[in-house]
């Protein structure tokens, strides 16, 4: 089992940037390709990017495409969501997930292919 905790969010002016992180338990982190999801308020949980377990691939929705990147430290067990160029439109509580096997990250686009989930962390983005 993969335990996920998320850190870094809080509130930001628009244009300002984040760095949010997921830290995994457990020492099959590397085996894990890992997502980012997001929720507004009212809104459905929506993908922001995954990367791929060795981090060779990603994948980003296109709405973040171009401002937010997604990496990986394996030897750290955690993986990052770089974001920038924010605007008010990306205020959502922010979600890492955990999916299985070797994929490229297009794969992973899906909620349903995410075995883990944390428990989100809260980003605010003012004008």
């Amino acid at each position: 089992q993969v335990q996920l905790v998320e850190s870094g969010g809080g509130l930001v002016q628009a244009g300002g940037s984040l760095r949010l992180s997921c830290a995994a338990s457990g020492r099959t982190f590397d085996s894990y390709a890992m997502g980012w999801f997001r929720q507004a308020p009212g809104k459905e949980r929506e993908l922001v990017g995954a990367v791929s377990w060795g981090g060779g691939s990603t994948y980003y929705a296109d709405s973040v495409k171009g401002r937010f990147t997604i990496s990986r430290d394996n030897a750290k067990n955690t993986v990052y969501l770089q974001m920038t160029s924010l605007n008010p439109e990306d205020t959502a509580v922010y979600y890492c997930a955990a999916g299985r096997g070797a994929f490229g990250a297009n794969y992973y686009a899906r909620e349903n292919r995410y075995l883990y989930w944390g428990q989100g962390t809260q980003v605010t983005v003012s004008s």
